[in-house]
């Protein structure tokens, strides 16, 4: 498949095509020849692919989540009407002043020195998945290792209990598919039903939580209800399937790509988890060389100039190539290649201003913690077939990853 020129910036690309999706990489390179703005005919969107354009993208104010006032974003269909509420409050369907109140009182759960806290209970985790097929000699990473960490480190930040992890995991693997914007009815009708049933629980978990209140986030949420500010039911339902959604899935599968990259790139050196600013090095290479989100979408709130030729008016959405950015040949020296101690290493896989990922301190804790132990415990690992990626372009995870030693 190639990349089919129908104007001098109009592009058509199926997100769809397992050439694409198994290799956006060699794609974004056309793209980065070409030079943004481009527009992408299957979304109906102009993109920005350089690094400086979608950082900048991401810190600029004349975009948002919501188009500006006097236009409105196109409905969800009845058929969805129950996924809709659950993003009603999401905090990524909000901007100043609720998006402020609520990033407010989820900061203060996710404050740095709060999340270090659990770094001991995660590598706990982490050594009893690796405990669970060590003596196998071979494993399915990604079921066995990279999805029950995440989950279960969202199930007890929330308070879930450990009986309900897979159903947390059920919804949510329904509910992204609507994300991607490439999803069939039948996948939305899914997702609705997962909404169904996920708020159905939540509803009976904030009950039980004003009852018996615990030292985790929906405790915490309930308890500043009592404030003038405080969050309403719905909010908070929003606020944790959020949390799971975007938490869980992007952290799968990054966990999954940085094993498939450090084990495609050696030798890895069990020194680099020994100092934490090696480690962290490593991570951020990890997150740029491979990210688990690939597109994002902002809505223009006036007439903005794009560059090269293109203004887009007010209302306008356009999408954010995130992958593509991370591998943008002018911000990022041998740009294809995995460097671990690369430095500087900047990167946008969590997003940049006011919308960056308030969960990072934890997905990163979570990824530093799970590579240093798996491959501090088993630091022969070898891919035994070659790893393939999912059908879910904005999503960017491997379907499987196994390995021996």
């Amino acid at each position: 498949m190639t990349i089919e020129w129908t104007g001098p910036r109009h592009f058509s690309l199926d997100p769809k095509d397992p050439a694409f999706y198994q290799n956006p990489y060699h794609y974004y390179a056309q793209l980065h020849e070409r030079g943004g703005p481009l527009f992408w005919e299957q979304y109906g969107m102009w993109c920005l692919a350089g690094f400086k354009q979608v950082d900048r993208a991401l810190r600029d104010k004349r975009f948002a989540r919501l188009p500006p006032p006097g236009f409105e974003r196109p409905p969800y269909p009845k058929h969805l009407a129950a996924f809709a509420q659950t993003e009603k409050f999401s905090l990524l369907a909000l901007e100043p002043p609720d998006h402020t109140r609520l990033r407010r009182l989820v900061n203060r759960a996710f404050v740095s020195r709060q999340v270090e806290t659990m770094a001991d209970d995660i590598r706990q985790l982490t050594n009893d998945c690796i405990d669970q097929f060590a003596a196998d000699g071979q494993a399915e990473l990604l079921a066995q290792f990279a999805t029950p960490i995440p989950v279960t480190v969202i199930a007890r930040l929330l308070g879930v209990p450990k009986i309900h992890t897979a159903d947390l995991l059920n919804w949510s693997h329904a509910m992204v598919k609507v994300y991607t914007m490439t999803q069939s009815r039948e996948d939305e009708i899914a997702a609705n039903q997962a909404s169904v049933a996920f708020m159905d629980f939540l509803d009976e978990l904030l009950k039980q939580r004003r009852k018996q209140p615990d030292n985790n986030l929906l405790s915490h949420l309930i308890a500043q209800q009592r404030e003038p500010d405080g969050p309403s039911n719905d909010e908070i339902m929003s606020i944790a399937i959020l949390l799971l959604n975007a938490g869980h899935e992007a952290t799968v599968h990054q966990i999954g790509n940085a094993i498939a990259d450090i084990i495609r790139h050696p030798p890895a050196n069990p020194r680099w988890w020994d100092d934490p600013q090696t480690s962290d090095q490593v991570v951020a290479e990890c997150l740029r060389h491979d990210a688990p989100l690939h597109l994002f979408t902002r809505y223009a709130q006036q007439e903005v100039d794009l560059g090269n030729g293109v203004s887009i008016d007010a209302g306008t959405e356009i999408a954010l190539l995130l992958g593509a950015a991370n591998r943008c040949p002018i911000q990022f020296a041998n740009t294809d290649d995995f460097e671990p101690l690369r430095s500087p290493n900047a990167n946008v896989s969590l997003g940049a201003g006011l919308h960056f990922c308030v969960g990072a301190p934890l997905a990163r804790l979570e990824l530093r913690i799970a590579l240093s132990t798996l491959f501090g415990r088993l630091p022969n690992l070898t891919l035994t077939s070659d790893p393939l990626y999912t059908d879910s372009f904005h999503f960017h995870g491997l379907s499987a990853l196994h390995v021996n030693w």
